[in-house]
């Protein structure tokens, strides 16, 4: 088990690949729709992911897994062919968001643990049945005026290594998220200090699991300024900081670090990630695994309306290839401005 878990880690960051989260929630897919004034029904919800995933030459070149949510990985395409097969057509891995999301944390006060190991084990048996291949967790983390606290640290990292050992043990690749939160006006500095302090706490709580690192993805935050900081720092000094925090806090048998968007624009997200592929060497591969930043451009094109489905695709599709191009340090500005 533990050989086929490595394996299916190494290829989730096969080189110009990188994951596609499409695990948005009933209600945070309700504000993507509400921002195209199209109602989040099961049936619309339905046709525009398998829009996305019926984009076959993006998803074969570029996309090496789905992070789905629960209802979409129990649905099933117009056709009939269930939505976790249209993505294992394309050579992708299907995977599923298990956590129940992020709750306030008791006597923590404007700070936050996830939820949802509780039957953990069971709904891991029933998503591998479903097709799913690997899973996901997201811890999330505030800074703020004496935030983060030792105790959201400690439990979120905790929470984390119980997850990851649970769906080793069922057969599914972890994805171990603790997402250091861009909301607020700290410095990059103080997100290196608290990224440093999540990262190191999370692995040693994956220790004291016995999590074998070989058969994870790391997902986390990159080092970056707070989005109403006013001197927020540039391209090569958010490469270097988050680079400096991972080889310091990330094993080398880890097989690949994905980076989340975390509310960068689309082409920020890039940047950031072409620059650290281009002028660095690393133990590990630097992919992506991005919700809004792959997917923003194609949901504004698609507006709700069939009839916008093939621009809908050219926009994700061009979004999965800077990406794609980002993960072997080979994109540029230029590129941007190529037809989508």
């Amino acid at each position: 088990m533990n050989e086929q878990l490595a394996k299916v880690a190494e290829a989730m960051v096969a080189p110009g690949k990188g994951i596609l989260a499409a695990d948005e929630s009933t209600g945070t897919i309700k504000k993507r729709f509400d921002s195209i004034n199209t109602d989040s029904t099961e049936d619309n919800r339905r046709d525009y992911r398998e829009m996305l995933f019926r984009t076959t030459g993006a998803m074969r070149e570029h996309i090496s897994g789905v992070i789905l949510f629960d209802e979409t990985i129990r649905q099933k395409a117009k056709d009939g062919t269930p939505l976790a097969k249209v993505i294992a057509d394309t050579g992708a891995f299907p995977g599923i968001k298990v956590d129940t999301g992020a709750k306030d944390l008791a006597h923590s006060s404007g700070e936050k643990v996830t939820e949802g190991l509780d039957g953990l084990r069971e709904r891991v048996a029933e998503y591998v049945e479903l097709g799913a291949k690997f899973a996901k967790w997201r811890a999330v983390i505030n800074i703020g005026a004496g935030l983060p606290s030792h105790n959201a640290i400690h439990a979120n990292a905790h929470a984390l290594a119980r997850y990851a050992a649970i769906c080793q043990e069922g057969g599914l690749v972890p994805i171990v998220e603790p997402e250091v939160l861009m909301d607020g006006d700290h410095d990059i500095d103080t997100c290196y200090n608290v990224t440093t302090w999540a990262l190191k706490e999370t692995y040693l709580e994956l220790f004291y699991a016995g999590v074998r690192l070989e058969g994870t993805i790391l997902k986390p935050n990159m080092v970056i300024s707070g989005t109403t900081n006013s001197n927020r720092a540039g391209v090569e000094e958010v490469a270097e900081k988050t680079v400096r925090v991972l080889k310091n806090c990330v094993p080398a048998s880890v097989p690949g670090i994905c980076f989340l968007s975390g509310g960068q624009s689309d082409e920020e997200a890039t940047a950031h990630l072409s620059a650290m592929n281009a002028a660095y060497d690393m133990p590990w591969t630097l992919s992506f695994s991005y919700g809004r930043a792959l997917q923003h451009a194609a949901l504004n094109a698609w507006g709700g309306k069939a009839e916008n489905e093939a621009a809908a695709q050219a926009a994700f599709a061009h979004r999965a290839r800077m990406n794609g191009l980002a993960a072997q340090g080979k994109w540029t500005e230029a590129m941007e401005k190529e037809a989508a």
